[in-house]
């Protein structure tokens, strides 16, 4: 026995206790500590770090901030993450400016020599042999003019209508149907309005202030009443869409914060929350914005009745609750969390290998996925590829994070990883089950980020009917979008039409996969 072993053991049983407590007491403040500052330097590297969800070796940059306890794991994994590190062939840009769209209408101008310089010394007219060309965007300044209705009013000066009876004495052609009757509002400037702030995130007030740069006068109510009135007058089209949304066979959700202002029972400054739901049939993709002063999942239930088939959503545990007890729902996961969480490990430890490792299991399914949708196979020979291929992935991808979770503390960073994917597990290899899957809900995310980088320029919605009629405006404008149209365009088209609407079919016409734009 070492000298230190032997004294320890002529003290007194009490004494002895008494170490073994303060020894234990360290050990969870140390661990305490460790879990604390991963936390801090995460908060760090996402307030003054690289926001890309990139490999910090792919960077070649030593991690800023904490280190994890080394495990007998970590050199192996390391040696591995070396052995099996890919790179993807690059194909070097050629260097220049990108030529402008050939799309965009050109005005040419020539710039001749004089006449007197076309014939040469020698007598002879020169013959032109080429030429050089330029070409410089000209913009001009949106430009506004006014569209005066006249409508020439008729009557008999003879009888004055009296031997006509079925008819006006004073006839005159009927108002044209807008969208919005008896206002200055056409159908071009409501399109502008609402892209404007539902695509471009321009407030109201900075478009108040834009008018009058032009000479009209137009204020930032006028401009929320008109909404109110478009989200009023198109409710048959988005009653359409939701249902449409519904009857495709996978169903992506999604939720983000809003404060809404003027809610009854609650105070300006508390949360509520815009949903989002991705689906609708092939061809037909829908992007419906739904809003709830709570995150309960009463309301995820509530929008998923009548909807069968696979729910891909992220691991917020209200889904779950929402679909509990319905076997006509298969609940699906998404691998792009999971990565997160490995990424965020990776961001705060002096030993990233080993969360590294997780991620490079994940990128290889998607490798997987890139390379079989690429080669537009048929959908059952595409499902049997990509579960032959996929599936050994997925079990070393299990095996390591088995192994992992008995090393690895679940109060750390890459613990937390480990956990969370480990227990989605089940919902994130559902992707394997249909052609309509993918690994993530990446396209679920990315129709939810505008009204994400709207939310930071008008910061909240002055009332809930304001926060209802704005998620028809972005469901007309993602939707607009996913189905390959220009949001303006369709939306000034649409308020056209729409005032001539009165059956089904006349909706029908006008929903994005159907319309017919001149």
């Amino acid at each position: 026995m070492r000298i230190a072993e032997v004294e320890a053991a002529a003290l007194p049983a009490s004494v002895q206790e008494y170490i073994t407590e303060l020894t234990e007491r360290l050990t969870a403040i140390e661990h305490e500590n460790l879990v604390l500052k991963q936390r801090l330097d995460l908060l760090l590297y996402k307030r003054f770090g690289r926001s890309a969800e990139q490999l910090l070796s792919e960077v070649k940059q030593m991690p800023l901030f904490a280190e994890e306890p080394e495990t007998a794991s970590d050199t192996q994994t390391a040696s591995a993450v070396a052995e099996t590190q890919e790179i993807k062939p690059y194909t070097r840009k050629k260097p220049g400016r990108k030529p402008i769209d050939p799309n965009l209408p050109r005005k040419e101008i020539i710039i001749d020599i004089r006449e007197e310089e076309k014939v040469c010394a020698c007598g002879a007219e020169l013959v032109r042999i080429g030429e050089e060309t330029s070409e410089k965007v000209v913009i001009i300044p949106p430009r506004m003019y006014v569209e005066k209705t006249i409508r020439p009013k008729y009557a008999c000066r003879e009888c004055e209508g009296t031997e006509d009876e079925d008819k006006p004495t004073v006839r005159i052609a009927p108002v044209p149907p807008a969208i919005i009757p008896r206002s200055i509002a056409s159908a071009s400037l409501l399109a502008y309005i609402m892209v404007q702030k539902y695509q471009d995130h321009l407030p109201y007030y900075r478009q108040e202030q834009l008018f009058e740069r032009f000479g009209i006068e137009i204020s930032r109510q006028d401009m929320a009443n008109w909404q109110q009135h478009i989200y009023t007058k198109l409710a048959p089209l988005f009653d359409m869409m939701k249902q449409t949304a519904r009857a495709g066979p996978v169903l992506q959700m999604d939720e983000t914060t809003v404060q809404v202002m003027g809610e009854e029972g609650r105070a300006d400054t508390q949360k509520s929350y815009m949903w989002l739901a991705r689906g609708g049939p092939p061809g037909k993709t829908v992007v419906w914005y739904e809003y709830h002063p709570t995150r309960s999942h009463i309301h995820a239930k509530t929008f998923l009745e009548g909807f069968s088939g696979y729910l891909q959503t992220d691991g917020y545990e209200g889904y779950d609750k929402a679909i509990a007890g319905r076997d006509d729902i298969m609940h699906v996961g998404c691998f792009a969390h999971a990565r997160r969480y490995f990424f965020e490990a990776a961001k705060v430890t002096k030993k990233p290998q080993s969360a590294e490792e997780g991620i490079k299991h994940i990128r290889k399914l998607y490798r997987i996925e890139e390379q079989l949708r690429s080669e537009n196979r048929r959908e059952q020979d595409f499902l049997a590829e990509r579960k032959k291929q996929a599936e050994p992935v997925l079990a070393a991808f299990r095996s390591w994070l088995e192994k992992r979770a008995m090393e690895v503390p679940p109060s750390l960073l890459l613990g937390k990883a480990v956990a969370y994917t480990l227990n989605q597990w089940d919902k994130l290899i559902r992707y394997l089950e249909s052609p309509h899957l993918t690994p993530d809900n990446n396209a679920c995310e990315n129709a939810i980020r505008p009204f994400v980088l709207g939310r930071k320029n008008w910061l909240f919605n002055k009332s809930p009917a304001g926060a209802e009629s704005s998620c028809g405006i972005y469901s007309l404008i993602e939707t607009a979008k996913q189905n390959g149209l220009e949001p303006l365009d369709y939306v000034r088209d649409l308020f056209e039409r729409a005032p001539l609407a009165v059956f089904p079919d006349d909706w029908e016409k006008l929903l994005p996969w159907n319309i017919v734009t001149p």
